[in-house]
Parts: C-alpha cells; structure tokens; sequence
C-alpha cells in the first residue's frame, strides 16, 4: 500500500507539467517496435492543429518500469506475441488506476495475445466496445461511425474497445483498424492523404481526451 501511494504522488507531480507520450516496449518476442515514426509524426499533428505542446522526442518505456508514471500517455502496438510478468502487470494496473492512459493498436495479429495478457492486468475487466457516440470519437474531429478504417487486410471492421475504471476511460484497444500504420511516414505504406488524414484526426482524438480525462 505504501508503495502504491508513493507511486500515486509521483505520477501526480510528472503530470502537473507532462505533456510526454511514449511507446511502451514489452516482451513476448512481439515487434513493440514496428512503425517507428506512428508516434512522432502523430506528435507533430496535434502540436499543430489541436494546440498540445507535447515533446515531439517520443520515447520508449518498458512496462515494468516506474518511468512509465512519466508519461500520461501510452501508446503499444505490434503484429504478434505479447506477455506481461506479475511485475509488469502489476505496474500497468497501478499506472492506469492512478490516472495513465494506454492505447493499443493492433499492427494485425496482436489480438488473441493482448486480450489474454490484459486478463492479467484487471482480471475482472472486459473490453467493452465504445459507442460511436463516446466522446473519444469528436473530443476534436468528428467521426460519427465511430473508428475508421485505414487499411483493410481481411475486410472486417474496425473495433474500439475499452475498459474503464470509475467512468473513466483507461485502456483503448484499437483492432481492424491499423490507425499506426496511418500515421506513419507516406512512403512507408502509400496511403492517399485522405487516409492518412483520418488516421491522424483519430490519432488526435485519442491523445486529446487521455490528456482532458
């Protein structure tokens, strides 16, 4: 409990002055790296059009480490294997009660192994998909189907899903979706502008209400 307070404080003192994002780097063998300038590039769109001033040198932060309370955002991806230990699962649950944000976004396979290793983060939360109507979908741009589609790979749709701790939204999981690969530099997937576009105003969305909520 000691402990547990400490942390609380802590984060509380980052965040009277944090606008800090970071990719959060876990183990498993999965590519937690995958599109490297996603985040950067994401950065640079709110510091331009939704008045942020967040730290356009994105960082990477281990899950098990005390220096994600640095960050009152958090974004993960990846295609495939995820695993979290005690330790990390401990941490993560205690960084998001105390008032962090995580976004994950499915690089495409990361599903079956996220969901089962967020059982171990809050086993008795389920991911519950967001309405089109929840405040993440026009907090700065208006997506009135809720999360859009950036690429297609197998044609379903694109899901959003969250878990809450008291009303507030901790935890968005985006899947069928692939807002990362939008994000990041046109050369690297040739996406029209217009998708990239959308991708990013989403992108906002999710930084502007972890950041107000």
């Amino acid at each position: 409990m000691k402990s547990y307070t400490f942390l609380m404080i802590l984060f509380s003192v980052f965040f009277v002055h944090a606008q800090e994002v970071a990719v959060l780097k876990y183990k498993g063998g999965g590519d937690w790296y995958s599109n490297p300038t996603a985040l950067p590039n994401l950065v640079k769109f709110c510091n331009d059009n939704i008045d942020t001033n967040i730290n356009e040198r994105t960082q990477t932060v281990e899950v098990g480490s005390i220096d994600i309370y640095q960050f009152p955002f958090l974004h993960m991806t990846g295609h495939g294997n995820v695993f979290f230990s005690e330790d990390d699962a401990d941490n993560l649950r205690k960084y998001l009660l105390s008032g962090g944000f995580l976004h994950i976004d499915d690089n495409y396979g990361m599903e079956p192994y996220i969901t089962k290793e967020l059982k171990k983060v809050f086993p008795n939360k389920e991911l519950i998909e967001m309405p089109s109507n929840h405040p993440i979908f026009n907090v700065a741009y208006k997506f009135p189907n809720g999360l859009p589609k950036i690429h297609e790979h197998d044609g379903k749709t694109p899901k959003a899903m969250g878990q809450f701790h008291e009303d507030r939204l901790i935890l968005l999981f985006t899947f069928e979706s692939d807002l990362g690969d939008g994000w990041e530099d046109q050369e690297v997937h040739n996406d029209p502008e217009n998708v990239r576009e959308k991708a990013l105003k989403m992108g906002a969305n999710i930084i502007k209400y972890a950041f107000e909520n």
